[in-house]
């Protein structure tokens, strides 16, 4: 996309940032780490919940709280970004009305419910000049920068393949708007873990030309997707085979790629999640004096052949990276934003064709 031409703003300190949302994504990811990024200020915060303004103001003392998106748009003059942090199905309307202010946009992953809609907002923010980004906090996990750093240094050759698994162990459904079967919520796992799996996959060998899936509803009472499998065979000839699950009571490696001179095997999920549900914050450390982002020795992967492997420590992972990013970009125009919103639009036509594929059984080619 072109990036944003909006001009720096005419006043003095940071950033303002919109926030709408304070569920976990809001409270967890977004709001820690808008406020603990240089050149950014969580000014506002949409949420109309009792519960969720208490811990607004425990957590962020110096934030506004909103009732509604439509208080918050209603002076654009007094912020510099929104932060879309709410259900899916609010992503396409709010995201349109934010860009119709004028207002550089950040919209947590999925983007949209299709593809089609992703673009139309994407063309809505070159038409506008205004920055559109979409929180991919995945690209950053120290396990996928690690993967990356062998594959794009030639450590493992040529890469025929890429293994990657979101899995969980969920066998009851939760009660919440990811379960709900509606098609606008855009629940289940392959549109919320599948969006980091093929976005991961597409980052690292590009543009794919056939998707095989199959998707599955295996928990009693779920009504949503709970348990996927993705195969996509890229232009490069790499085949990416991808795992998505919230019952899967034994999960397999997060990630395997296998290359035609050496492999690289990692288990272990990155610990910045966790690290962000329970309170800690980037701009310190984290678990008991740990550096932020850094995995456990004892998760290291493993690169190598059967005949010499070794371990290979694992590149912190970098939430803050992103809106590092997104200040860099509003702070000089034309600066691109770390996430290319047409990106998720091509995360959503694989998505979209794995539904197809799984619903037919067919292999679906891309255009």
């Amino acid at each position: 996309m072109s990036p944003s031409s909006r001009p720096t703003p005419h006043h003095d300190g940071p950033f303002r940032v919109g926030l709408i949302g304070y569920g976990l994504a809001g409270s967890a990811f977004h709001a820690p780490l808008i406020a603990t990024t240089p050149g950014l200020r969580l000014d506002a915060v949409v949420t109309a919940n009792p519960d969720r303004r208490d811990q607004l103001h425990r957590e962020h003392p110096g934030a506004r709280a909103v009732d509604t998106p439509e208080q918050l748009l209603a002076d654009p003059d007094a912020l510099d970004l929104v932060v879309i942090a709410s259900p899916n199905r609010t992503h396409v309307p709010l995201a349109r009305a934010a860009l119709n202010a004028g207002l550089a946009t950040v919209v947590d992953k999925p983007l949209a419910a299709t593809a089609a809609d992703a673009l139309a907002l994407c063309e809505l923010a070159e038409s506008r000049g205004v920055l559109l980004s979409v929180f991919q906090n995945r690209r950053w996990d120290g396990d996928f920068l690690t993967a990356a750093r062998l594959v794009r240094g030639g450590a493992l050759g040529r890469v025929h393949r890429f293994e990657s698994r979101f899995e969980r162990f969920r066998p009851k459904p939760k009660a919440g708007w990811r379960e709900l079967a509606d098609p606008a919520e855009v629940g289940g796992t392959l549109y919320d873990l599948g969006s980091h799996l093929v976005d991961q996959a597409l980052t690292l060998f590009g543009p794919v030309e056939t998707v095989y899936a199959e998707v599955d509803v295996r928990r009693d009472g779920a009504v949503v997707d709970d348990d996927s499998f993705l195969a996509l065979t890229h232009v490069s000839g790499t085949r990416s085979h991808l795992w998505t699950s919230a019952i899967t009571p034994l999960a397999g490696p997060r990630l395997r790629v296998l290359g035609d001179t050496a492999g690289y095997v990692k288990s272990g999920m990155d610990p910045q999640e966790a690290d962000l549900r329970a309170g800690h914050r980037p701009d310190g450390t984290g678990r008991a004096g740990v550096p932020w982002g850094a995995d456990q020795p004892s998760h290291y992967g493993t690169l190598g052949t059967d005949e010499a492997a070794a371990p290979v420590p694992t590149d912190p992972g970098d939430y803050p990276a992103y809106y590092a990013g997104i200040a860099a970009a509003l702070a000089t125009p034309g600066t691109p934003p770390p996430v290319d919103p047409r990106d998720a639009a091509a995360t959503l036509t694989v998505l979209e064709a794995a539904r197809t594929s799984a619903a037919t059984g067919t292999t679906v080619r891309l255009d």
